[in-house]
């Protein structure tokens, strides 16, 4: 009998600490899932320790191994392969909380039909606090944007979606010479379609390491500024606020400067506040382009 949810890792050279998210995964009450491990190019004995798992056969797991192309490639990987109900994505240096698996699909079979694109949950350090803002107790469904525009969540929260919709979107595209495209290209894509159901409950410990893409965003705009001009123009043309329209007008015209785009502007799909945003997305451009420092720049949706 097919599970009803994929669990899928994406890992880069993550041996030393894929283990937390396997150990976590033996741990679940529900063992209504397999395991998806995208390997992306490693070299540090990933696919041995996978194998070892495998031969110990005490969590359903498939491999993939593919040539590096970046986290959006390997997203890219999985959901060509997903073939369950729900997926939902673990990264190799988080783990999922000991009932996540019972918590989500008992609470899709509840609640869940074709209404909704799934499931979001919270994800919590470590030592169990959650990260940013529980999402309001009132509230039954939204879309992920609006959650942070109308709603004003704070920080990342734990997506399950449902393979129908993943699979309908388009894949993030690939650039040549870059390795890294925002996530939240799906999420907008799919916010358009249906509204998530909320589920207040911790699914995933996240822990942000050194070498994650989170704490090097600046680095990430610098080397990837084709995959973020890309996403930029999705946030313009589908942002819940023009607020947030205004921002990614901003950091659209910062990339397009970038790959020397000179037509970014005929190329914006709202072309008088890309205008009004010009100013400042030159003043962001030289910001960026004469700064080392490895830092967050703050974006409203996960991913980013």
């Amino acid at each position: 009998m097919k599970p009803t949810l994929t669990v899928f890792t994406p890992t880069y050279n993550r041996a030393y600490t894929l283990h937390l998210c396997y150990e976590s995964l033996m741990r679940q009450t529900s063992k209504d899932f397999v395991w998806l491990i995208i390997d992306d190019g490693s070299s540090d004995g990933t696919s041995e320790l996978v194998k070892k798992w495998q031969n110990i056969n005490a969590v359903p797991i498939i491999y993939h191994y593919q040539e590096n192309q970046g986290m959006h490639g390997a997203h890219n990987a999985a959901y060509e392969r997903i073939d369950t109900e729900l997926n939902v994505c673990i990264d190799s240096d988080d783990y999922m909380a000991d009932e996540a698996v019972e918590k989500i699909v008992q609470f899709w079979k509840k609640y869940g039909s074709e209404k909704f694109a799934g499931i979001v949950g919270l994800d919590a350090t470590p030592l169990g606090e959650i990260i940013g803002t529980k999402m309001p107790d009132h509230l039954n469904e939204s879309t992920l944007s609006g959650l942070y525009a109308k709603h004003k969540v704070k920080g990342d929260k734990k997506l399950v979606y449902r393979t129908e919709l993943t699979t309908k979107t388009p894949p993030y595209p690939i650039f040549p010479g870059e390795k890294y495209c925002p996530l939240s290209y799906k999420y907008l894509l799919i916010d358009q379609m249906n509204p998530l159901l909320i589920m207040n409950e911790i699914l995933c410990h996240v822990e942000y390491l050194p070498d994650g893409s989170s704490l090097n965003m600046i680095n990430q705009y610098k080397r990837n500024p084709n995959g973020f001009a890309f996403f930029r123009r999705i946030g313009i043309q589908f942002s819940p606020t023009w607020k947030d329209r205004f921002r990614e007008s901003v950091h659209y015209v910062s990339s397009s400067l970038m790959i020397k785009n000179k037509r970014f502007l005929f190329d914006s799909p709202k072309k008088c506040l890309t205008l009004l945003a010009t100013p400042l997305g030159i003043l962001l451009y030289f910001y960026l382009t004469n700064t080392d420092k490895r830092t967050v720049i703050n974006n409203r949706y996960p991913g980013c």
